[in-house]
């Protein structure tokens, strides 16, 4: 199956509306048993970090989703869904996250439009089958306050400038995740999730039969 966690992000919804017009049948999961079991694993997310820490820690999903990724689970990460990932966040102090990523979470610097909000592009600095029909530099949309800095560089697959080069997408291994909300960008934001499914495919998923 492919999972999306639920911990109450607004996103959700739109998340799963998304994989459907895909023809993909998505099942929304908020148990440690359906992480583990699930095909491949997105985790959505709008709002601040440390409040979707302290959700998944009440759900008692910390352990399975470090686990899931760890062990090779596909998963895929959107906008807050990104920056958890990383050792921790300085919104509203300092909040540790789920330490998989080594890096922080940094407020974006003063002078620039806080949220970056609306759309902007994408370069490409890899290549990688998540692009796959996605043309260098097309836009996406973006709502956040905050940017991740990861100590590898080599993991920014994707680049965004807003004031400074901003991270806008992570790719290592079989993790993926992306600042901007593909579910709010049109054509190229669906085919960002066509594109993480289609990686995925070899695991069982297929369009319109998992439950």
């Amino acid at each position: 199956m492919i999972a999306i966690i639920d911990y109450g992000a607004g996103n959700l919804r739109s998340v799963a509306n998304a994989i459907g017009r895909l023809d993909y049948e998505p099942k929304i999961v908020s148990t440690p048993d359906e992480v583990l079991a699930a095909r491949a694993v997105i985790l959505p997310g709008v709002g601040a970090a440390a409040d979707t820490m302290a959700s998944l820690k009440r759900l008692g999903l910390v352990g399975p989703i470090q686990r899931y990724i760890t062990e090779g689970g596909p998963f895929l990460g959107v906008c807050i869904g990104l920056q958890v990932l990383f050792d921790g966040t300085e919104e509203g102090g300092w909040h540790e996250c789920l330490g998989i990523i080594p890096g922080v979470v940094r407020r974006l610097p003063p002078g620039l439009k806080i949220p970056h909000m609306g759309w902007n592009q994408v370069k490409q600095r890899v290549s990688h089958p998540i692009f796959d029909g996605i043309p260098d530099e097309d836009s996406f949309y973006f709502v956040h306050s905050y940017y991740v800095e990861p100590e590898d560089s080599s993991l920014v697959a994707g680049e965004t400038d807003y004031g400074i080069p901003i991270c806008s997408v992570i790719v290592r291994d079989n993790l993926i995740a992306a600042q901007f909300h593909p579910e709010k960008s049109g054509e190229m934001g669906l085919r960002i999730y066509d594109n993480f499914i289609k990686m995925v495919a070899g695991n069982g998923v297929s369009r319109r039969q998992e439950k």
